[in-house]
C-alpha cells in the first residue's frame, strides 16, 4: 500500500519534535545560566567597587585619627569583599572562568576578590584598633613632645598588619593580566596601587613605632650630628658638608643647638678605623680625617661614623648617631609647614629655598664665605625651629618627609646596633644592599672644588644579556651633561683645579658600584679606553672610577663593561640625590 506524502511529513515531525525540545531546553539553561554569570558578575563588580570606597575611607579615616570611622569602614570594607568572595566561587562564575581565553577576566577578578578579602579582613580591620598610632597628630603631645607609649602599645599590631599587607601587595602584583575587559584591568591596577601604598604605610608605621622611642630618648638623652649636605658640590651621600648642627632628644622630645659651619669642624687627629676594604679604596683621599671628603662613599652608615668621630675628637662628646638633609628636602618640607620668615623679613619657601642655598647665596655674597654661611645657618636653624616646635605634624608633612627619605634626601645611621640593623633595611638607612641581585649605582664625586654640580645632568643605562649560564655580560653606561652658562658666575662658583680648561667646566670622579661578585672588566670615556683613577672593592661590589672634565653645553659618556652572576632578583639602579633627578633606563633580564 503506498504511504501518502501526509503520513511521511507526519513522521519527520514527529521525529523533529524530541530535537526540538531538546534544543529549547538546552537554549533555555543556556540564557539561565547566563543571566546567572551577569547577575553573579554584576554582583561581584558591584562589590568590588564598594570595597574599594571603604577601604580608601578606612586608610584615610586611619590617617585623620578618626579610629571609629576606620572601624565602621573596614567593617564595610569586610563585609563587601565577603559578597565579592561569594560571587566569584559561584558555580556559573566557576564554570565560566575555567573557558580558556574567555575566562580570563573572572579568573582576574577571583584573583582580585582573594586578594581584596584579605585586605579587609587581615590588614584593615585589625589596623583600626590601632588608629591612634597612625595618626601624627594624635602622637604629639603639648610642645611637640611625641607618645612614645602609644608606639610601643601599637608595636604588635602594626608587626601584624604590615607583614599582612606586604604579603598581599606581592598577591596583588601577581593576579593575571585579563585578555580582555580594559575594566578588570583597571581593577588590577587600581588594588595593586593601593595594596602597595597600604603596606609602605603601615611597613614604616611599624619601623617608626621600633625606632622613635629609643631614639627620642625614651631610655634617657640622646645625640645626634645633623649634617647639611651642599648638592652644588657632589658627594657620595649627596653633596658635601657645609654646615651641621646637634640634635638633642629626651622624653619623646628634640631640639636643635649647636648650629654651625663646615669651617668649624677641625680636621681629625686620630681618625676611626673602617677596616682594610675601606682604607684601601679610600685611604688615599682621607675621607676619614678631612670633611671634605668624609662622605665620598655612598654607604651613608660610613659618613655618619666620620662625622661623629670627629665631633668625639673635637669636643669629647660620644653621639648617638647621624642625620642628614639636604635643600631639596627642606624644599619638600616647607612646602608641607609653609614659608619661614627670616629676621630681616626675607621669606624662604618651598620654590626658594633650593636656588636660594645652592645657586643665588654664592653671586649675593661674592666672596664674603662667612656671611654666605651664616645666612644659610639662618635658613636652616628658620625650617629647622618650624619642624620641631610648629604645629603637630600633618599627613602632608609625613609625605614630604617620606618623599625626602625615598630619594635618599633624609639619611640616618644610629651607633645603636639593634637600631641601625632596623635602619639598613630601610630607604632613610641609605646604604648599600647586602643582596647579590643585578646592581648598578653610578656616584658622582665633584673633582673641581666648585659648585657646578648645581648643573649636572644624568642619564644612566644598564643592560644585560640573557641568564642562560652561571654569568653575563653587563654594561652601565652614564652620560654627564654640564648645562651651565658659567657667565656672571663667581669664582667660587665656576673655577676648576686644572690650568687650560674652559671656566666652568665641571671635573668629576665617576664611580660604578656593580653587582656583588662581578667583575668590570673594561671602562672607556666617549668611546676611549680610560685610566681607572679609583678602583677596589666595597661591601664585596666592585667599585671603578674615572676622571672625568665636562666644559659648559658639553657631556661626557662614562662605559663601564662587567661580568656579574646571573644572580636572581630585579634590577636596582639607585639614583645619587643630586639637584635634577638623573634619567634612567634599566633593561636587565631577571634571573
Amino acid at each position: 500500500m503506498a504511504t501518502s506524502s501526509t503520513d511521511t511529513r507526519g513522521r519527520k515531525s514527529g521525529r523533529k519534535r524530541p530535537i526540538l525540545i531538546a534544543v529549547g531546553a538546552f537554549l533555555v539553561i543556556v540564557i539561565a545560566f547566563v543571566v546567572w554569570l551577569g547577575y553573579e558578575s554584576y554582583s561581584a563588580q558591584s562589590s568590588l567597587t564598594a570595597t574599594r570606597d571603604s577601604a580608601t575611607q578606612a586608610k584615610d579615616a586611619l590617617l585623620d585619627g578618626d579610629s571609629a570611622g576606620a572601624e565602621a569602614a573596614a567593617a564595610l570594607a569586610s563585609e563587601s569583599a565577603n559578597d565579592v568572595v561569594s560571587a566569584t566561587t559561584s558555580i556559573p562564575f566557576s564554570i565560566a572562568k575555567a573557558v580558556p581565553y574567555l575566562g580570563s577576566p573572572l579568573k582576574s577578578v577571583a584573583q582580585i576578590s582573594d586578594v581584596v578579602q584579605g585586605l579587609a579582613d587581615d590588614v584593615l580591620a585589625p589596623a583600626s584598633a590601632a588608629g591612634a598610632s597612625l595618626n601624627p597628630s594624635s602622637l604629639v603631645e603639648g610642645g611637640g613632645k611625641v607618645d612614645t607609649a602609644a608606639l610601643r602599645d601599637a608595636q604588635p599590631v602594626l608587626q601584624q598588619t604590615s607583614a599582612a599587607a606586604d604579603e598581599l601587595s606581592e598577591r596583588a602584583q601577581q593576579v593575571d593580566e585579563p585578555a580582555f575587559l580594559g575594566v578588570v584591568d583597571e581593577a588590577r591596577t587600581s588594588l595593586i596601587d593601593q595594596t602597595h601604598e597600604l603596606a609602605n604605610l603601615l611597613t614604616n608605621t611599624r619601623i617608626a613605632s621600633e625606632l622613635l622611642p629609643s631614639m627620642l630618648g625614651d631610655n634617657g638623652p640622646r645625640s645626634y650630628f645633623l649634617a647639611f649636605q651642599t648638592n652644588a658640590e657632589a658627594r657620595g651621600t649627596g653633596g658635601l658638608l657645609g654646615g651641621y648642627g646637634i640634635i638633642r632628644a629626651e622624653n619623646g622630645t628634640a631640639r636643635v643647638d649647636t648650629l654651625g659651619s663646615n669651617n668649624e669642624l677641625a680636621f681629625a687627629q686620630q681618625p676611626i678605623d673602617l677596616g682594610a676594604e675601606y682604607n684601601a679604596l679610600w685611604g688615599p683621599r682621607n675621607t676619614t680625617t678631612d670633611f671634605r671628603n668624609s662622605n665620598a662613599s655612598p654607604h651613608f652608615p660610613y659618613a655618619g661614623q666620620i662625622w661623629s668621630s670627629m665631633w668625639t675628637e673635637q669636643t669629647g662628646e660620644v653621639l648617638n648617631g647621624t642625620i642628614a638633609t639636604d635643600p631639596i628636602a627642606l624644599s619638600y618640607i616647607l612646602g608641607a609647614t609653609g614659608p619661614v620668615t627670616l629676621a630681616d623679613g626675607e621669606q624662604i619657601t618651598a620654590d626658594n629655598v633650593v636656588e636660594i642655598t645652592l645657586s643665588t647665596a654664592y653671586s649675593r655674597f661674592g666672596d664674603d664665605q662667612a656671611a654666605r654661611k651664616a645666612y644659610l645657618q639662618q635658613i636652616s636653624s628658620a625650617v629647622v625651629a618650624k619642624m620641631v616646635n610648629g604645629t603637630a605634624p600633618s599627613s602632608s608633612l609625613l609625605d614630604a618627609v617620606g618623599r625626602a627619605g625615598s630619594e635618599g634626601r633624609i639619611s640616618i645611621w644610629s651607633a645603636d646596633p639593634a637600631e641601625q640593623a632596623v635602619l639598613a633595611g630601610t630607604k632613610v638607612g641609605h646604604t648599600l644592599p647586602d643582596s647579590p641581585a643585578p646592581y648598578a649605582n653610578v656616584v658622582v664625586n665633584n673633582a673641581g672644588g666648585n659648585k657646578l654640580d648645581y648643573y649636572l645632568a644624568r642619564d644612566i643605562s644598564y643592560t644585560a644579556t640573557s641568564c642562560t649560564d652561571g654569568t653575563r655580560t653587563s654594561t652601565v653606561t652614564a652620560t654627564l651633561t654640564n648645562t651651565v652658562n658659567p657667565d656672571g658666575l663667581t669664582q667660587y662658583v665656576a673655577s676648576t683645579f686644572q690650568p687650560n680648561v674652559p671656566y666652568g667646566t665641571n671635573e668629576a670622579i665617576v664611580y660604578l658600584y656593580g653587582t656583588q661578585g662581578a667583575t668590570i672588566t673594561a671602562m672607556k670615556v666617549d668611546g676611549v679606553t680610560a685610566f681607572s683613577i679609583q678602583s677596589g672593592t666595597e661591601l664585596g661590589r666592585p667599585v671603578k672610577a674615572a676622571y672625568v672634565t665636562i666644559p659648559p653645553g658639553e657631556s661626557q659618556t662614562v662605559t663601564w663593561e662587567l661580568q656579574e652572576p646571573s644572580s636572581a632578583g630585579a634590577a636596582t639602579v639607585p639614583v645619587q640625590p643630586l639637584v635634577n633627578p638623573a634619567a634612567v633606563t634599566i633593561d636587565v633580564p631577571q634571573c
